[in-house]
């Protein structure tokens, strides 16, 4: 039976093995699919069970979708141009990152029918995911996007990469349509993201990258402004689709019964 992982730290919060097994059966595939804490020490052993063929595949979540890159033999162009690798495969002798999280976002943003053309974005965080949403705003013409993160060094990092990207101080709101939160803070109940929300206009678009749980602390303020607001749960699946697809070789359903795996929990 072929087995896949998704390592984090945290992982509790993980419902990629309930999708991804969900997928498994209706398909009717040897396989199992689980989740597994880890340190960054052992990702060197996750990426040798791979290449002895005792893992299939694996997604990586936080914080490791940069570090796990020490590890690998290639990197997809969109693993390349981000930094950031959340899916790995073998090929060949060759252990493969690839980057599902752009494609994710895309499809989720494009899912609601949110036009992100001309928009002005500001993200607070500056960890794995967020290469990834950059380089998908570019793709989607956005007119500015502004980062804030606690450390200032790992936002400065960010520029590196992406030059159109602006830095600005913690804690301080700028102009913007659309908010991302791109941090682990929600996935506790008592994490609380400080906005001061009177000052920053009407309808306005709150985004988070978090799923589980479905509405984070950042996300019930918002709507208690009347903002519009969404979670990370179409990206998670669509990200999750598509690396289904890569180690399988078909294309799961994405249906009401998909949606509620994820809704329920």
């Amino acid at each position: 039976m072929k087995k896949f992982l998704v390592i984090g730290n945290p992982i509790e919060h993980s419902l990629s093995p309930k999708l991804h097994n969900f997928w498994i059966k209706q398909n009717k595939l040897e396989a199992i699919y689980e989740k597994k804490l880890v340190s960054k020490n052992e990702l060197k052993l996750i990426i040798e069970s791979v290449r002895k063929n005792e893992i299939e595949g694996v997604n990586v979540t936080v914080p490791f979708k940069e570090s796990i890159i020490d590890y690998l033999d290639i990197l997809s162009p969109e693993a390349t141009e981000t930094q950031s690798v959340n899916t790995i495969y073998k090929s060949g002798n060759n252990i493969i990152g690839h980057n599902t999280d752009i494609g994710g976002f895309e499809l989720a943003i494009r899912y609601i029918n949110y036009s992100l053309k001309d928009k002005k974005i500001l993200i607070i965080g500056a960890g794995g995911v967020v290469p990834s949403i950059i380089y998908a705003l570019n793709k989607s013409a956005v007119s500015k996007i502004n980062l804030m993160n606690r450390t200032k060094e790992k936002a400065e990092k960010i520029k590196q990469k992406f030059n159109n990207v602006n830095i600005i101080e913690w804690g301080k709101v700028c102009e913007f349509d659309m908010i991302i939160n791109a941090t682990s803070l929600g996935l506790k109940e008592t994490d609380i993201i400080k906005i001061d929300y009177d000052k920053i206009g009407e309808n306005k678009f709150f985004y988070d990258v978090i799923y589980n749980p479905k509405e984070t602390n950042f996300l019930k303020e918002a709507k208690k402004f009347f903002h519009k607001t969404e979670n990370g749960k179409m990206m998670f699946i669509y990200q999750a689709h598509q690396a289904f697809t890569l180690w399988h070789k078909k294309m799961p359903e994405i249906n009401d019964e998909v949606l509620n795996i994820v809704s329920n929990d």
